[in-house]
């Protein structure tokens, strides 16, 4: 036990069926039907292996995408192939997820097999706008369709999924409620791992916010300069957009109308508030860059044309961003600069990666994108941890109790 949370060290999986929950989303090109990171399934691999090679009957459950994230909403067959590769066994995959078919292939299978279920969250009591309008408590998700239906089956519950620990839903939350539960080696690792540095992170600590999931960035950005953990946080994306546009500065007609149609104009009202309060340790970019016919340009925070869209750092705040980093003993990294993804935006991200890859400090990163940018510059095996959650990591830091642990806590008990 670890926290109060069952390790794979304390339950006997042999010959028994072990429904396993593991995030393995990852972006998809829907054009060839492959995955364009394979990072969160690696991640997984020595979870999955060590239950199969215990003579585990393994059923996995994960998802892809979701109905706030429609484009990257797909089947996990393309995952099944790359799951399989990278264990060199047979993972059997079946486009069902809790029907007769997939009952029926759990119950056929043998001691050492796997099989991957098709995306939970082709079910809508899976989906994440049912988990924020109906709010079912973990009793109640026990009695949802997914649970009924395979919980019977089933003599063991793991959670493998940390990434998707901030998230309450059926899969992640309800098998706790009836089946005996543990966490699995990943779980074990990031959640330890995090805990740990968080009970006493060396100073100065920077944090680094960036990316589009606004919501979460200021849940973290309040709670870290609140307790004191951060000594400075550094902004980026569309973070830093709103906090500009907060401060009072110039970002862009199309800033502002990507702000307003994404419905982040409400924070703009937060971003002043705790700019307000905390100046000192918000680092704001000195410089922005936009496109024009393709190509970058840049110009002061102060300067900027009104119909610009701000997609990156400029030059003379990625040198200060290194520079801070540099100077840190700690640094929390999640989300990018701006648009990675395009040559003509990537100089920000670019830069404070090459920072966090040769910093002195101890450096940990979280989310898809960061992980993916870090991939991307060559700098993953240079990073001290790397966090396949980014949403679970950020509420983790703000000091949230996540819906995973309390459902493994209980869970531990059975």
């Amino acid at each position: 036990m670890k926290y109060g949370i069952r390790t794979l060290d304390d339950v006997d999986v042999a010959g028994k069926t072990v429904l396993c929950r593991v995030d393995i989303n990852q972006p998809v090109d829907k054009a060839s039907g492959t995955l364009r990171s394979t990072a969160r399934i690696r991640a997984c691999v020595p979870t999955v292996r060590e239950l199969a090679d215990r003579g585990a009957r393994l059923v996995l459950l994960a998802h892809q995408g979701s109905d706030i994230e429609y484009q990257n909403y797909y089947s996990l067959a393309p995952h099944a192939k790359v799951l399989e590769a990278l264990l060199g066994r047979e993972v059997r995959f079946l486009p069902d997820v809790c029907g007769p078919a997939a009952q029926a292939a759990i119950r056929s299978l043998e001691p050492g097999q796997i099989l991957l279920l098709d995306n939970v969250r082709f079910l809508a009591e899976e989906q994440t706008l049912f988990e924020l309008n109906l709010r079912l408590t973990h009793p109640q998700q026990a009695q949802t369709l997914l649970v009924r239906t395979l919980a019977p089956l089933a003599d063991l519950y793991i959670c493998d999924a940390f990434a998707a620990a901030h998230r309450d839903q059926p899969s992640l939350c309800g098998f706790e409620q009836v089946l005996p539960s543990a966490m699995g080696r990943l779980f074990e690792r990031e959640y330890c791992v995090v805990s740990d540095l968080m009970a006493a992170p060396s100073h100065p600590c920077t944090f680094i916010l960036g990316g589009a999931k606004v919501s979460d960035a200021f849940l973290m950005l309040r709670a870290v300069l609140e307790n004191g953990a951060a000594d400075r946080v550094l902004t980026g994306g569309l973070v830093a957009n709103i906090m500009l546009a907060s401060a009072g500065k110039e970002i862009g007609s199309g800033s502002m109308d990507f702000i307003e149609a994404s419905g982040y104009a409400g924070f703009i009202g937060t971003a002043r508030e705790l700019y307000s309060q905390y100046q000192s340790r918000i680092v704001l970019p000195a410089d922005a860059a936009y496109t024009v016919d393709g190509r970058r340009q840049e110009a002061p925070v102060d300067a900027i044309p009104a119909g610009a869209a701000l997609t990156d750092v400029g030059s003379h705040t990625a040198v200060l961003y290194q520079d801070l980093i540099r100077g840190s003993a700690t640094v929390f990294a999640n989300g990018p600069m701006g648009v990675f993804e395009q040559p003509e935006t990537e100089l920000g991200t670019r830069a404070v990666w090459n920072a966090l890859g040769d910093t002195k400090a101890f450096t940990v990163i979280g989310g898809g994108d960061s992980i993916t940018a870090a991939a991307k510059y060559g700098v993953t095996d240079k990073l001290d941890y790397v966090c396949t959650g980014g949403g679970a990591l950020i509420r983790f830091l703000s000091g949230e109790e996540l819906p995973v642990v309390r459902a493994l806590r209980h869970g531990s008990t059975l």
